[in-house]
């Protein structure tokens, strides 16, 4: 049971990651229109940027000042570069962020190198945040931290005791995560700067009548955006590895919740971002080949079956493909995706 709830959370974790990026861009997407294919390069950013900075004055300040300053520098993109672009329409604005994305990472290895960054939380985060300990017989309890040693290491063989810890940058992620959720969903639908944004979209001539300049709120969202990205690029970097390919790693992916929540859907993405982490969590944790659970149920394959490669094939090895598959999914069957409101 307690593997169960441990790789629960763990998909969970996952998702909410992928959403603390895919957040950014759905916004940005939904509000200006731009799929822009360096986001990931912004995640990227921030971790980098917030490891340079945690170095010098600490991680909770990193973590504030290295959004701040990837939303500024993406701010700075869309007001030089992309704004000169987006009156040509879609595909030069999807080939100038296509561009950029290889120029941060040629820039990145420049300045920090080839290798990956020793990205350490504080020791607040170091260690579980709680610990499912399953004793054979007092059953399933919680223990907030980590569980005494001399309990997990039982000398009487004839008790099994198993402890199953959950790290705390994993819970801090969960917890960030939901307040972007809150927040940015405050922010467009009960804030007056939020009205005026996604009037800004639908009707441009109106807003800038009222006095509102739409070109800087463009920017603002632009920035905006790439500032979630960086957020998510401090957590996600100093809970799994900081390097020059982590942007490569989560780029496609991210599009994948984008397009299987909806395009322009916030709802969709957390949707598909928490979607799409359990899936995958539970296919690495679930290691089975087709012929492993056939033989668990009792179906008899013969020997040349089993010698196939499709049928020793496990589970985690085709995790990588899954969000990829259930994208092809909903795009025959539900081209809009599964909250959007847009066809692809």
């Amino acid at each position: 049971m307690e593997f169960l709830i441990i790789s629960l959370l763990n998909g969970l974790s996952y998702g909410l990651l992928l959403f603390m990026l895919s957040s950014g861009l759905t916004l940005i997407f939904s509000m200006m229109g731009v799929l822009n294919f360096a986001h990931a390069s912004f995640y990227m950013l921030g971790a980098y940027i917030g490891y340079s900075t945690s170095r010098l004055i600490g991680f909770w300040p990193a973590v504030f000042i290295a959004p701040l300053l990837v939303g500024v520098l993406g701010a700075l993109f869309e007001r030089t570069f992309l704004r000169k672009v987006h009156k040509y329409g879609h595909v030069p604005e999807l080939l100038i962020t296509f561009g950029l994305s290889y120029v941060v990472v040629e820039v990145v290895q420049l300045v920090w190198g080839r290798l990956a960054v020793e990205f350490r939380p504080p020791e607040l985060l170091q260690g579980p945040a709680f610990t499912l300990v399953n004793h054979a017989v007092n059953g399933l309890s919680v223990l907030w931290g980590a569980a005494p040693a001399s309990l997990c290491n039982a000398a009487d063989a004839a008790v099994r005791v198993v402890c199953s810890p959950f790290p705390a940058t994993r819970g801090f992620m969960m917890l960030i995560a939901l307040v972007m959720l809150l927040s940015v969903w405050l922010l467009l639908t009960r804030s007056r700067i939020g009205l005026v944004i996604q009037a800004a979209l639908t009707h441009p001539e109106a807003v800038e009548s009222l006095g509102h300049n739409v070109p800087r709120v463009f920017m603002l969202v632009f920035g905006a955006g790439t500032a979630l990205a960086g957020l998510a690029g401090v957590i996600g970097g100093s809970t799994f590895l900081t390097e020059p390919s982590m942007a490569a790693t989560v780029g496609s992916v991210i599009f994948v919740v984008v397009v299987v929540g909806g395009l322009g859907s916030l709802s969709g993405a957390f949707l598909a971002s928490l979607l799409i982490g359990v899936v995958q969590t539970f296919a690495v944790a679930f290691d089975y080949s087709i012929g492993s659970l056939a033989a668990q149920v009792g179906i008899p394959l013969g020997s040349a079956v089993q010698g196939n490669s499709l049928v020793k094939m496990t589970l985690s090895q085709v995790a990588p493909i899954l969000p990829y598959l259930l994208l092809v999914l909903i795009l025959i069957f539900r081209p809009k995706g599964l909250l959007g409101t847009r066809e692809g």
